[in-house]
């Protein structure tokens, strides 16, 4: 099937007839004007890809103003379609007015078929390379979009509220922003909160982490190579950081970086350039950098383990996440916010947490912190038999006070006490006491 849709405006009919005899065979649809006053409703009423447009129309006027003027009016409306020109009063200024005001081509009267065919033709690949760039440019956008969609930051405790305050102030910046927190606090999310609220939001937020790429690929990984740079390259490869060109590049797990590769790290961000495996070409980069850690890097700075120099370089900005322990008031939030996670993703609506279920979440110690919530919740829902979520629908580590820790206090052991009691049958409170030996009234 040919491809095109073609538009001939001119007022010479046997021109018209022509044209249509000739072309009717090289594209998909051919249709005619003879008056350029329907060109706004031709082109309202169906797209098109490429017109042929006659710079003249009034007896006696063979100036091209006319056509210049139904160019103008042709881009207004359909600024998509590419316009070949065509006159038998033709000249170069003629021809470099029409071309600035959009025309792709010039084409004389009496035209030569063979070279009026392959000038339309170019026009129409022109028209079909300008439509997969936009539909590369809107696959982008949104798979920018699919890959920057992160997970929803739940906090209402003080400390929280503070982290928030500070990572609004410096998102607006392009400042290097350190995160520091214990596993599953909640690092990668910080980064995408400061990703979304800053001036790159609408560009990638590339995710590295530095603990999962091995030694022998740290520079090809990040920096990327060139076809031929070592045996297995059989073509070229973007590194991270390019890939980050405009966006935010976020390096997970910084501290896991071995200290014989920190020195190519510390160029890379220092320069902003970086040197793909085969290439002796700088190629630079526009990146805002944020690194995450769950390791005390002042003290691995004193052990020599890493850099001084890179920790500057890093650490503009340090945002250090509590514990979820510490915040103590968003536990329940964040539960309420993975149930309903969960109850949609396996089809269980209508669950909810008991008031014994929050008490027992609150008051336990979560070394895993969100993240230990998070899969907590789901174990919960999956295996949910009830409407409502119990104390035992939770199978939590039971809490261990190693030597050198701080003891509980007695009040806090009777608490842990009472509510492994609650979980083991199952809230009877009337049980309970029996078996802990008190009455029913001091376990209010």
């Amino acid at each position: 099937m040919k491809a095109g849709r073609i538009l001939i405006v001119d007022d010479n009919k046997s021109a018209l007839s022509a044209l249509t005899l000739l072309l009717q065979y090289e594209f998909g649809e051919v249709v005619c004007l003879s008056n350029p006053n329907l060109i706004k409703g031709e082109l309202e009423k169906q797209d098109f890809d490429v017109a042929l447009l006659d710079m003249n129309f009034s007896a006696g006027l063979n100036t091209g103003n006319e056509g210049l003027y139904w160019l103008g009016e042709m881009k207004k409306v359909s600024p998509e379609v590419e316009v070949v020109m065509i006159t038998a009063y033709g000249d170069v200024e003629l021809a470099v007015k029409a071309l600035k005001l959009g025309a792709v081509d010039f084409v004389l009267k009496p035209w030569d078929n063979e070279k009026l065919v392959a000038t339309l033709k170019s026009a129409l690949k022109l028209r079909q390379s300008h439509q997969k760039v936009a539909q590369l440019k809107n696959r982008e956008s949104f798979l920018k979009g699919e890959l920057n969609k992160g997970r929803q930051l739940i906090a209402g405790s003080a400390v929280m509220r503070k982290v928030m305050r500070m990572v609004e102030k410096v998102a607006t910046t392009d400042a290097n922003v350190l995160i520091s927190g214990e596993n599953g606090t909640g690092k990668e999310v910080i980064a995408q909160q400061i990703h979304s609220l800053s001036k790159r939001k609408n560009e990638l937020l590339m995710n590295v982490d530095m603990g999962a790429i091995p030694e022998s690929l740290f520079e090809s990984e990040l920096f990327g190579y060139h076809k031929g740079a070592f045996t297995d390259a059989k073509e070229d490869k973007v590194g991270k950081f390019q890939l980050a060109d405009k966006g935010t590049l976020f390096l997970d797990e910084i501290g896991n970086v071995p200290m014989h590769l920190q020195s190519k790290l510390l160029v890379a961000l220092e320069s902003r350039t970086v040197f793909p495996l085969g290439s002796h070409k700088a190629v630079p980069v526009d990146i805002r950098l944020v690194a995450a850690t769950n390791a005390d890097l002042e003290k691995m700075v004193q052990e020599g383990s890493f850099r001084q120099d890179l920790l500057y370089r890093i650490n503009t900005i340090k945002i250090e996440l509590p514990p979820l322990r510490e915040r103590g008031e968003d536990i329940e939030l964040l539960a309420g916010h993975f149930l309903r996670v969960y109850q949609e993703k396996y089809h269980k609506p209508g669950l909810r947490l008991g008031s014994q279920a929050i008490r027992k979440l609150g008051n336990y110690h979560w070394p895993g912190n969100v993240r230990e919530l998070q899969h907590t919740l789901e174990k919960a829902v999956i295996l949910a038999e009830g409407q409502v979520l119990m104390p035992a629908d939770f199978d939590l580590q039971a809490v261990n006070h190693h030597p050198g820790r701080e003891l509980p206090s007695l009040s806090e052991m009777e608490k842990d006490l009472i509510i492994n009691a609650m979980d083991r049958y199952e809230g009877n409170l009337s049980l309970i006491a029996e078996k802990l030996g008190i009455t029913r009234q001091t376990l209010y």
